[in-house]
């Protein structure tokens, strides 16, 4: 199938149709329909219209394309509001973040600071990165700064090599399934031993999430609006960063 790259696209195409609107039933299935006979493998949760006329936007976890009402034309890229000026995928795209973070159990998560601190980062995090254990050992600064920290579990190795799980992962795993998560996190990430231990632990869906999401090195830090932020970031420079955004 013919791959076209939006990059804007051209006013006279827009209507005043507001965007992410549920398609209805009959394109909805056709959309489907024809994208499962060209593009088995995905998975598609929401086909909605789009500013422009016979262009239907396709929501796959946090991420989107376009198709035409056929199926024939997949297109990528962000569509612009010339005369608004608003970033309508960049938006979209924040959109869909912000709802699949809302979404998350804390109850999977390993959190520093209670819900009374003013800010929260969620951080996909590895037990072995240099810059997740320096992020780490600064913990208490963190929440002196008011910000509270939910960890998420992201194996930078993946989850599984040759048939078995990567040692990343299985230390990941031994963390999320402690009786103490908190102390073996942070044994873990001084390079001390932890006990070995398996369960039904979030750390392979959260490993997914955070692919979905676009993480591609560790730590990376979600803010409450959707935004990721590659990289460590020192305690007060992520305060400051936050104040400024809450304004």
């Amino acid at each position: 199938m013919r791959l076209i790259t939006l990059g804007v696209m051209a006013l006279t195409l827009f209507s005043s149709a507001v965007m992410a609107q549920p398609a209805s039933s009959e394109a909805d299935k056709a959309v489907r329909a024809a994208l499962a006979a060209k593009l088995p493998i995905l998975t598609i949760d929401e086909v909605n219209t789009t500013p422009v006329n016979g262009l239907y936007e396709v929501v796959y976890g946090t991420n989107l394309i376009y198709v035409t009402s056929d199926g024939r034309f997949l297109m990528r890229g962000d569509i612009v509001d010339l005369e608004s000026r608003e970033l309508l995928t960049e938006n979209r795209k924040r959109d869909l973040k912000q709802a699949k973070l809302a979404s998350l159990n804390e109850d999977d998560m390993i959190i520093y600071g209670d819900k009374s601190l003013p800010y929260q980062v969620t951080v996909f995090t590895d037990i072995d990165c240099g810059y997740c254990r320096k992020l780490h050992s600064q913990i208490k600064e963190y929440n002196e700064e008011g910000i509270r920290i939910r960890y998420l579990a992201y194996p930078r190795s993946g989850i599984m090599r040759d048939g078995k799980m990567t040692e990343s992962a299985a230390l990941a795993e031994s963390v999320w399934c402690a009786d103490d998560k908190h102390a073996a996190l942070t044994d873990a990430k001084a390079g001390n031993d932890v006990p070995m231990k398996s369960c039904g632990s979030p750390v392979a869906a959260q490993y997914e999430l955070g692919q979905d999401f676009g993480v591609t090195g560790t730590p990376a830090l979600l803010f409450n609006d959707g935004e990721l932020v590659p990289g460590y970031v020192p305690p007060k420079r992520l305060a400051a960063a936050l104040k400024a955004q809450k304004k």
